[in-house]
């Protein structure tokens, strides 16, 4: 850095004159004063520091000032910024200059700048360096996820490169994170340093047709249907019939006729039923269209576990009614639950019941209850040879630390209104009438209907279509009885209501759910589900109660071992979402661990491993929870191990990855014209790329670093001043003048 150093003044012809007779008069006086004393050597010197100051004061008239130029040894440095993101794959680039129908790639188009011998005309005179924006490459998975962020590196560019002198910004303009480029080019406009831009791409969206998602559940059970639900996405300006394919890991194959909408999305679904047990991973292919141009986003995959189902289901119930009864031979014939039923019959000696499927008592203690996935209550309450207040506290804990289901079935005998008043009024969806305890009924049948979420809840779906579903459910048998449910909690999601009866609140809610804690919740208002097998025997009964049991235990089963279980929300999470984690841990005795050291080791696709610890959210029931956002799309391995009962449980998950980075994207060029509008550059087209070198060869030589001293008003200069006016004035006194 070469350093030039000078001292200016900012002077006039009549300052100088002015200063020359002021100097020249306050000389003459004080040389006066100086001969009336006999020349008095003390005198002689206040003499002189008077005409010191007004010296002083003569000189700071002409306000001088202390100048420091401060020259860069180096050359001005060129920065040249290449968009490399995803997006820049884009196949829609033609060349003008020759009328060639050849298409190439927005990244191929821009290539040319990235050559170093492009740059040699310019480098005798300017220090060029080419580096991309973005280093990811496009057909990798986490390309997707990743966005283009325009405004970090401009802002950072003055920093990054010594002595910078333009900038030049080859990109498609389409930023999706970060601030807006306009900041950036507004900071560099304030540092001089123009932004040469170079837009690529084609400004209107490529006729396409992509496959956005690919949902299906962490896992199946074999032999039972698994929905896979999927959504196209089409710029093709006309509606067209596509075969989608489903293809299974074990070669199985799948199709399906889909009509995809013109200019929109489309959303529809896959079923699959499983065979056998094991990890699959499913691949859906949409064909290419002839009017496509993009085929490479038309495959999403995703993994799935399939194994054996056996859940563990408790009924509690006092008077065997017909609903009971039906329920707990439905619950007893699939093969993929273990029921064990509790009957306060005021008849028995003590209760119990006839068979294999029955328990003598409520289950005692934490070991023996959190077995249970699903506990369904019926017209049982808090009495004398039934529940528990305490009985009523661990099923509680059950739903809101082991994410159990709680299922509410009251009967016309009311005994639910005392279940009410215990820890389980929290869980319960609904607000009952206290007036009415015993509910309605009344002579002839009344009938459901579903809600808008309940025609779109899988809960509900007795037919494979939501038209046929719905039609299911206005034909299926009526009931004659109904709790007294006044309206739904707020959070809470009504299913279906009655058909016909309202109240000041709206139509009565009958089929309502809610999540409490990690479990789930549902109240069921009517006894009469057994009719549904009018005409068509366990059809839609089996169905639906089945439903209900699977639709409980899913998040609870997702990963289970013999003494641990972890499972996570959103049950299909997205990148950059947070995933709240929970598990729990038993001791090697079977009971629920109150306090440990819980971790988790969770191995990302790239390999990249982060270790999460747990902290204990319900201590009785050995429930532990924690947070994790994944970065990257994929299947995740994770480990989970406890330090105090050394056990481990070994599981995945897979996040789904959100394409913020899409080919076929239309490009924006007008974020490029506004950075270089601001900074006072060009904005260069791809058919004049030379343009380039000839703009940044005419700039001018960057301006010295200036560094000016003002000393007509430096405080040290006041500071001095203030000095000698304080011995002139003390001098005077010495001498006797005053």
């Amino acid at each position: 850095m070469n350093t030039v150093r000078s001292l200016t003044f900012a002077w006039a012809p009549w300052s100088v004159i002015l200063s020359l007779v002021i100097l020249t008069i306050t000389a003459g006086l004080c040389y006066l004063a100086w001969s009336r004393t006999g020349y008095r050597r003390s005198i002689g010197l206040l003499e002189l520091v008077r005409f010191l100051l007004v010296a002083i004061g003569v000189v700071l008239f002409n306000q001088p000032e202390w100048v420091e130029e401060f020259r860069p040894d180096e050359k001005p440095t060129v920065a040249v910024l290449w968009d490399d993101s995803a997006s820049m794959g884009t196949m829609d680039v033609t060349n003008r200059e020759t009328a060639s129908t050849t298409v190439k790639t927005r990244r191929e188009a821009i290539q040319k700048l990235t050559e170093e011998s492009f740059w040699t005309s310019v480098q005798e005179r300017l220090t060029v360096v080419v580096q991309p924006i973005s280093s990811t490459e496009p057909t990798s998975e986490e390309a997707t996820s990743r966005g283009t962020n325009l405004y970090e590196p401009l802002a950072t560019a003055p920093r990054r490169f010594k002595n910078l002198h333009a900038v030049v910004l080859a990109s498609d303009g389409d930023w999706n994170e970060g601030e807006p480029p306009v900041q950036a080019a507004a900071a560099l406009r304030l540092r001089g340093v123009p932004v040469f831009s170079v837009p690529v791409g084609s400004s209107s969206r490529l006729p396409d047709v992509e496959l956005l998602s690919l949902d299906s559940p962490t896992f199946g059970i074999t032999g039972k249907s698994v929905r896979i639900p999927f959504t196209i996405e089409s710029t093709l300006p006309r509606e067209h019939v596509a075969t989608v394919k489903l293809k299974v890991s074990d070669g199985e194959e799948i199709t399906k006729e889909v009509r995809i909408s013109p200019m929109g999305r489309t959303s529809d679904f896959v079923i699959w039923k499983p065979k056998e047990n094991g990890d699959y991973t499913l691949a859906l292919d949409v064909p290419k269209h002839a009017e496509e141009l993009i085929a490479d986003n038309n495959r999403l995959s995703t993994p799935i576990a399939i194994r054996e189902e056996k859940l563990r289901v408790l009924v509690v119930e006092s008077i065997p009614r017909w609903e009971y009864r039906y329920l707990r031979n439905a619950l007893s014939r699939d093969p993929g639950v273990e029921v064990s039923c509790l009957l306060f019959h005021p008849g028995l000696d003590k209760p119990g019941g006839g068979n294999k499927d029955y328990i003598k008592r409520f289950p005692q203690g934490l070991e023996e209850l959190s077995k249970y996935d699903v506990v369904f209550l019926g017209d049982v309450g808090l009495e004398d040879g039934q529940l528990t207040a305490e009985d009523c506290r661990l099923l509680k804990g059950l739903v809101e630390h082991q994410a159990s289901g709680l299922v509410f079935m009251p009967g016309w005998q009311g005994r639910h209104t005392s279940l009410i008043e215990t820890e389980l009024g929290d869980l319960c969806p609904v607000i009952f009438d206290p007036s009415q305890p015993g509910g309605w009924g009344s002579r002839t049948p009344s009938h459901f209907e579903l809600t808008e979420s309940g025609r779109r809840s899988l809960l509900t779906k007795l037919a494979d279509t939501q038209d046929d579903n719905t039609e299911v459910w206005e034909g299926l048998p009526g009931f004659q009885w109904y709790a007294p449910a006044l309206r739904a909690k707020a959070g809470s999601e009504v299913l279906a209501v009655h058909k016909d009866v309202a109240n000041e609140f709206g139509r009565i809610p009958l089929l309502a759910t809610r999540t409490f804690g990690a479990g789930k919740v549902l109240f069921m208002g009517t006894d009469g589900a057994w009719r549904w097998r009018k005409g068509v025997e366990d059809k839609y009964h089996y169905r639906f109660w089945g439903q209900v049991v699977r639709w409980m235990a899913y998040q609870r089963n997702m990963a289970k071992g013999e003494s641990m279980r972890m499972y996570y929300s959103p049950e299909q999470p997205q990148v950059r979402q947070t995933i709240a984690l929970s598990a729990n841990v038993m001791e090697k005795s079977g009971e629920p661990l109150p306090k440990g050291d819980v971790t988790a080791r969770i191995v990302a696709p790239s390999g990249k491993a982060e270790t999460v610890r747990f902290t204990s959210s319900g201590d009785e029931w050995g429930a532990f929870t924690s947070r994790f956002t994944a970065d990257e799309p994929g299947k995740h391995d994770v480990i989970l191990s406890c330090k105090q009962t050394d056990a481990t449980l070994e599981t995945s998950f897979f996040v789904q990855g959100t394409a913020v980075e899409r080919l076929g994207r239309a490009a924006r060029p007008e974020v490029l014209e506004e950075v270089s509008r601001v900074t006072r550059g060009e904005v260069i087209s791809l058919d004049r790329l030379e343009q380039v070198l000839k703009s940044l060869a005419a700039l001018p030589e960057p301006p010295p670093t200036v560094r000016r001293v003002q000393l007509w008003c430096h405080p040290l200069i006041a500071s001095l001043i203030v000095v000698l006016l304080g011995v002139f004035w003390v001098g005077r006194k010495i001498v006797g003048l005053i």
